[in-house]
């Protein structure tokens, strides 16, 4: 294992190899070798980092490999299933034993499928689970591991907008949700030790437009134009220290367009009686928290433009 260098005034170790955003920096990220995740990659190597791209997929990481070989950084490939727990420890333990850090972890793999409700394919649904959820949880939690010895390491999970309940897309919501509360939680419990944990919930068009155009048998129009590079400004500000006070937080990014996704709270207002019955309910319901009810799916929010 190499010596660790000496860290710097922000505690992380100086700049070494580039100049740029992420220089000298080591960042992984899971599901890289095609759409959004070989931007990511891409972007991060540009920025000065060296960069772990992981994915199950051998050809798209060689086909990665080669253009990371040209950006301003460096980069490496790893073949692994992200839905094993052991590869991902074994994957963080031997980049802490080449580089003697971990800067970055973009958790970005993601299975995602279509269904109707009450007509779910358990091999689906499990394998969504696996490498959504599970995955997402195995790398972070190695990466959480490093970080805590070294004192310092940025999480960027990758979330989306139909955690927000779209139809038909039930279980991957479901799953992008927990990441979600993911993200909330791991950066609640890590900011004293010196950890930040977002999420980015990009909008790209992707293989995800052809998985809704196959299902639903009409051009789906999801993300039309918008190319998954879009998205890599957001990435590199939060991988950055320019959100060194930013953690816990969903910021979405939709072409031109940049918002907050809100956490889940308690709703005002908090209604109180002493003896509740169902029909109390239902009349509290009617007269008090009938017009906050929340609404159904994603509801679009004001835009306010810049230029």
């Amino acid at each position: 294992m190499s010596d660790p260098v000496p860290a710097g005034p922000s505690g992380r170790p100086p700049a070494t190899r580039s100049t740029g955003l992420l220089a000298g920096r080591v960042v992984l990220v899971t599901g890289a070798a095609n759409g959004l995740g070989a931007a990511y990659a891409r972007g991060i190597a540009a920025a000065g980092a060296h960069v772990i791209a992981v994915d199950v997929d051998a050809d798209g990481l060689e086909r990665l490999g080669g253009q990371l070989a040209t950006a301003d950084g460096q980069g490496s490939i790893r073949v692994a299933d992200v839905a094993d727990w052991t590869s991902a420890h074994d994957l963080v333990r031997d980049c802490l034993a080449e580089h003697g850090r971990l800067d970055g972890l973009v958790n970005n793999a993601g299975v995602f499928a279509m269904a109707r409700a009450g007509a779910e394919s358990e091999a689906t649904v499990r394998r969504m689970l696996e490498v959504n959820v599970l995955g997402a949880i195995a790398w972070g939690d190695a990466a959480i591991a490093a970080m805590r010895t070294q004192g310092h390491g940025v999480l960027v999970n990758v979330t989306s907008g139909e955690q927000m309940g779209r139809a038909e897309t039930a279980v991957y919501g479901a799953t992008k949700a927990a990441i979600a509360t993911l993200t909330y939680a791991w950066a609640a419990e890590l900011a004293e030790v010196g950890i930040r944990v977002n999420a980015i919930s990009p909008n790209a068009q992707t293989r995800m437009a052809e998985v809704l155009e196959q299902f639903r048998g009409v051009p789906s129009g999801q993300n039309a134009g918008i190319a998954p590079e879009a998205n890599v400004p957001l990435l590199l500000y939060l991988l950055s220290d320019l959100s060194v006070d930013l953690t816990g937080q969903v910021l979405r990014s939709y072409g031109p367009e940049l918002m907050l996704t809100t956490h889940p709270a308690l709703a005002e207002p908090v209604l109180r009686h002493t003896a509740w019955t169902p029909e109390r309910i239902a009349e509290a319901v009617a007269a008090r928290l009938r017009p906050h009810l929340a609404p159904l799916g994603v509801r679009r929010a004001r835009i306010e433009y810049l230029d």
